[in-house]
């Protein structure tokens, strides 16, 4: 079955992990085997390979990087012209996987439309096509700056990443969006852009839905009833996204799917982490939906973490083929399947682009 994957941190894997994505998962794998700077060396889930033998032909693909003040502890950029130039770099990563036939860019309906054709019989060596995405936006220098991306193909934006941004608060942050926000949310919506709400703390979150009223999905949000965490949407905020017709994907970072994960002490074995808390997740929105309309995939795979941070039963992207079979475990029928793995977020695509 097609699955479209809302958030997949791919040129940062490239950029920053120095990741050749064409190469199949095993390789990297090889590549990272004694390699200490960071945690999920040689744990990577995600290659374009793998994301073929998973037929995940449709992902929600990001540009990252954070501009932070001189006294903030976060990791990023000194200057938001350095984090401009750093999602320079990630977008010239893509427009050269294009050049290999590797990847495929998705900017309109016509994209989308010849691209799902495509992958009705795909090749072994298929494009995988993508929508890029822009994850926290204090790359963003200026209005001007949003514009230029729009041109480049940025269809998707999140105001906020981690803690305070220019334009919102973010996880583990409290506060609101101000006045750049709302000069932000205006050109978002006047460019129809799609508002990425994943990431907003809850004050920026209910600032933006009382502002904005352009599309707006969740592209790699659980839900807070099974992790009490800011990073997590609580009923609450997942009705107010149901009601504007928004889709919200659920991820796969193990401390976002059980409760009382310890970083580097906990592992997915001795959580029971699983893909059945994707499940469960999936299964919470649709019983506040009332349908399986407004739920769909955001893995956020190697996201900054690796096996060692994810599903236990999920050893590479490709194993997201399992999930059909979990849900209809769980009483979904086929059409609820289908537009769980896929057809939600295409669906979103055309009422936001027609």
């Amino acid at each position: 079955m097609l699955i479209f994957d809302a958030h997949l941190d791919l040129s940062m894997n490239a950029m920053e992990w120095n990741r050749d994505l064409t190469w199949t998962v095993e390789d990297i794998r090889k590549s990272e085997l004694g390699m200490t700077d960071k945690p999920d060396r040689a744990k990577n889930t995600v290659s374009l390979d793998a994301m073929r033998k998973g037929n995940i032909g449709l992902c929600v693909a990001t540009q990252i990087a954070r501009y932070v003040k001189k006294e903030s502890s976060l990791p990023g950029w000194n200057s938001p012209q350095q984090a401009w130039a750093q999602t320079q770099g990630q977008l010239a990563w893509y427009k050269e996987m294009e050049s290999l036939g590797q990847m495929t860019s998705i900017t309109t309906l016509a994209d989308l439309k010849n691209h799902l054709e495509l992958w009705e019989n795909p090749l072994p060596d298929s494009p995988i096509g993508y929508i890029l995405s822009l994850e926290g936006a204090d790359s963003i220098v200026s209005i001007n700056h949003l514009e230029k991306s729009y041109e480049q193909g940025l269809r998707a934006i999140g105001p906020a990443h981690y803690g305070p941004g220019t334009y919102a608060h973010g996880t583990d942050s409290v506060g609101g969006i101000g006045y750049k926000g709302k000069e932000l949310l205006k050109k978002i919506e006047e460019l129809n852009l799609i508002l990425d709400a994943t990431h907003l703390c809850d004050q920026s979150f209910w600032e933006t839905m009382k502002v904005y009223k352009g599309p707006v999905w969740a592209s790699h949000n659980n839900c807070r009833k099974f992790v009490n965490h800011n990073r997590q949407f609580a009923d609450e905020q997942i009705t107010e996204l149901i009601e504007r017709k928004a889709v919200i994907g659920i991820a796969l970072d193990a401390w976002m799917m059980v409760p009382n994960w310890q970083r580097g002490i906990s592992t997915p074995k001795s959580m029971g982490v699983t893909l059945d808390q994707m499940v469960d997740n999936i299964d919470h929105i649709c019983q506040l939906a009332g349908n399986s309309k407004h739920v769909g995939i955001g893995t956020d795979l190697d996201g900054a973490f690796g096996k060692e941070q994810s599903p236990s039963d999920l050893d590479t992207i490709a194993d997201l083929q399992s999930l059909p079979e979990k849900l209809k475990d769980k009483g979904f029928k086929q059409t609820d399947i289908e537009q769980i793995m896929h057809k939600n977020f295409i669906r979103f695509l055309h009422e936001t682009w027609s």
